[in-house]
């Protein structure tokens, strides 16, 4: 249990010390707490004794009552330095995992570790925070009561205190194996808890395909598992760490009655006073009191061991390294705005990209087309270091973008996505995400370039309307005219649009595509698409299929060889296209 501590005494940082204060007032409150019967004994002894004044009953209410008063002071600084310690400490914590969570490539979050980030967050943190935290002071300040304790009994009379220490021990070794028992369920415990939000989160974001399928039953019933699984995992806690309690509640009886027993065989034997007699009496319930509520509540404390577990678990994912000041270049005519040289990629152990080199000079507008699955997007992802390459290198204005900040290199770089994702904010702060810092007249310029004023203007409350969450209320195409508005804030030189406008339907797509020209003029583009029209006037297509280009050229240069690109224009009209055909 002391390892316990002593793990989140060192996670503490520059709130280590609250905590350590915070035990130092909580053992004074235990002090203070036991003062009742300290001056009980002084009172026996002077009754036993006939020495008694009324002013003896005066002066014991005052440092009675004066205990009582500097208890509750002490109890109010302990918890307000160890709660507070707890809370700040988290908020950090929350902000570093933010800031962890930002450098991590991108496989990590699409290999089913959004629940464990969530269970992390919602479950982890906080019950270490609300529960952990306010024990910690009080577990120490236990500790160190027990021990004064038995050096007490041991000055008071060395039979008597032999007794105690053996008590001691014999409590301490119950509530150790209570507590590494705790610590063995803890884990699967909170791992269920993680399952559980996972099922939530999948049973959530796929409620409206549940609903068009009718399967609320069955998709319900895999929730219910879930859930029953989780109440089965926490009784299952209960009912392995009851017996525990009872054996420490009983060794608790049992060695106070001990005490009592040797304390009257004392006095019947004349080896101890009537006096020490009755002052053990007051003690003997009081002397195994602290341990008895050390490990009586030790579950928050193993609980809590194992979230620091889970937290660490993500911390220690190996995060992109970012480890240089170095900006990217600026621009030239000379050197490729973009290059990519014998890339290689793989995801899962599985060679997704395969030796892929080409060049973007400056202003040049470059197609990337081909099968679904062929690698397009991945080579994108690549370009933003969303992942890290096996071997080969891509450069930005001739630079590595290894070599780079990643801050510097994702300046240079806007992407719209074909499914987009707005934050539940209002959608001035959505679009002012694109360049923070911009006025409002820039960002109501950059709203009528991408051909949303108008629609927004017309919402009840304008710019200040609030977007349900990833962008529910709005339609389709409204989402993407706003994220192309964030994007036209930005004015980045790089601009990569993936399947932009492969999902929207007819009404909206004129207003997109003449938002798409207003966020690309000037810029050198990247264009992921299907669409024959929307990549026709490319200055370079390059054809991508498993991994590797296998074409490259103007639409018109294309046309003139029998390839994969010349098979696709023939059969666009059948309605077949990449989509539906993978040549290999």
């Amino acid at each position: 249990m002391i390892n316990s501590i002593k793990r989140i005494l060192n996670v503490s940082g520059k709130y280590k010390a609250r905590i350590e204060f915070a035990f130092i007032f909580s053992f004074f409150k235990s002090l203070l707490q036991n003062a009742a019967l300290v001056l009980a004994v002084f009172m026996v002894n002077g009754f036993m004794s006939n020495s008694l004044v009324e002013k003896d009953f005066i002066k014991y209410g005052i440092v009675l009552l004066s205990c009582v008063l500097l208890q509750a002071v002490c109890i109010n600084i302990a918890d307000r330095l160890q709660s507070g310690a707890g809370f700040m400490l988290m908020a950090d914590l929350r902000i570093k995992l933010g800031e962890h969570l930002r450098r991590l490539p991108m496989g990590y979050f699409t290999s089913g570790n959004i629940g464990k980030i969530s269970s992390v967050l919602s479950t982890d943190m906080v019950f270490i925070e609300e529960n952990s935290m306010m024990t910690l002071a009080d577990t120490i300040s236990d500790f160190f009561s027990a021990i004064i304790f038995v050096i007490f009994m041991l000055v008071f009379n060395p039979v008597i205190g032999v007794v105690a220490l053996v008590g001691t021990i014999t409590m301490i070794l119950i509530g150790e194996g209570k507590f590494k028992s705790g610590i063995s369920l803890s884990l699967d415990r909170q791992e269920q808890s993680e399952k559980l939000t996972n099922a939530v989160l999948d049973y959530v974001e796929g409620i409206g395909i549940t609903k068009t399928y009718n399967l609320l039953g069955d998709k319900s019933t895999e929730m219910k598992k879930n859930f029953d699984k989780s109440c089965e995992e926490s009784l299952r806690f209960e009912n392995i760490q009851v017996p525990w309690g009872i054996a420490v509640n009983i060794a608790f009886e049992i060695l106070s009655a001990a005490i009592a027993f040797t304390a009257v065989l004392l006095f019947l034997n004349g080896n101890l006073s009537l006096t020490y007699f009755l002052g053990t009496m007051l003690f003997v319930l009081d002397i195994f009191i602290p341990l008895r509520v050390v490990y009586m509540d030790s579950e928050k404390l193993t609980i809590m061991d194992k979230c620091l577990d889970r937290i660490d678990s993500v911390m220690n994912e190996l995060e992109l390294s970012d480890d240089s000041n170095k900006k990217v270049s600026k621009q030239s005519l000379k050197v490729p705005t973009v290059e990519f040289r014998n890339v290689r990629f793989s995801y899962d152990s599985k060679e997704t990209i395969s030796n892929v080199s080409f060049k973007v000079m400056e202003g040049q507008t470059i197609a990337l087309v081909g099968p679904s699955g062929s690698g397009k997007t991945t080579l994108a992802n690549l370009m933003a270091r969303f992942w890290d390459i096996d071997s080969g290198e891509i450069l930005i204005n001739g630079t590595s973008i290894k070599n780079v900040a990643l801050s510097s290199l994702l300046e240079q770089i806007s992407m719209v996505f074909q499914n987009v994702y707005l934050f539940r904010d209002t959608i001035y702060n959505n679009i002012a995400m694109g360049r923070p810092e911009a006025t409002k007249d820039e960002i109501i310029e950059a709203a009528k370039k991408a051909r949303c004023y108008d629609f927004i203007m017309s919402l009840p409350d304008g710019f200040e309307t609030m977007v349900g969450e990833g962008g529910a209320s709005l339609s389709g195409g409204e989402k993407q005219r706003i994220s192309i508005a964030r994007c036209i804030l930005k004015d980045s030189p790089i601009v990569i649009l993936d399947e932009a406008t492969a999902s929207i339907d007819a009404d909206n797509e004129a207003a997109i595509q003449q938002a798409i020209s207003e966020l690309c003029k000037g810029k050198t583009l990247i264009i992921i698409a299907h669409r024959l029209k929307t990549i026709k006037d490319a200055d370079c297509i390059l054809v991508v299929n498993d991994g590797k280009i296998i074409e490259k050229g103007s639409h018109e240069q294309l046309m003139e060889h029998d390839g994969l690109y010349k098979n696709f224009v023939q059969i666009k009209n059948s309605d077949s296209g990449w989509c539906k055909r993978k040549i290999g």
